[in-house]
């Protein structure tokens, strides 16, 4: 069954997907090690989980990507609307959470040092944010699976017919 997403626009999808992903690679290579460096004079106490929290999170957003590669495929195929699908709907959802408790973990340190406090305000909006995306993409992941079982429901409605015919 052809997929009814023009394939132009999953190839636009996929290379932005690694354009991200590229980016996140040097900011793992290149950035967090300068801002290591740039963290010399800071005590560990707060050095360390700051860098240990952005590393996460950008892991996050690739596992993040990666799943998001591997729907597009099931589009493609003509399979998103399968069980196939839930494994990485489910994966983003908790990357989602796990990244709005990196973020709230982010905030926290940085209103140990000498950050204005209206920053840790707004990481803990972003961290909201992340909170509401994973329940929107939990929302989703019960219209999938509404979406499969009519699927199946519909397919065995099928067969029963063709067999009374």
């Amino acid at each position: 069954m052809p997929t009814p997403v023009p394939r132009s626009l999953v190839i636009i999808l996929r290379t932005m997907l690694l354009l991200a992903a590229v980016g996140s690679l040097a900011v793992l290579a290149v950035i967090l090690p300068l801002l290591w460096i740039d963290l010399e004079d800071v005590p560990l106490a707060y050095s360390v989980p700051l860098v240990a929290i952005l590393a996460l999170g950008v892991v996050g957003l690739q596992v993040i990507g990666v799943c998001i590669w591997q729907l597009l495929t099931l589009v493609l195929r003509g399979k998103v609307f399968s069980p196939a699908a839930f494994r990485y709907v489910d994966v983003i959802t908790g990357a989602m959470a796990a990244s709005g408790v990196l973020l709230v973990g982010f905030g926290i340190v940085l209103s140990g040092g000498t950050v204005a406090p209206g920053l840790v305000l707004l990481v803990g909006g972003v961290a909201l944010l992340a909170f509401a995306a994973a329940l929107t993409v939990h929302v989703a992941r019960r219209l999938l699976a509404q979406a499969v079982e009519r699927d199946v429901q519909a397919q065995r409605l099928e067969d029963e017919l063709s067999d009374v015919i």
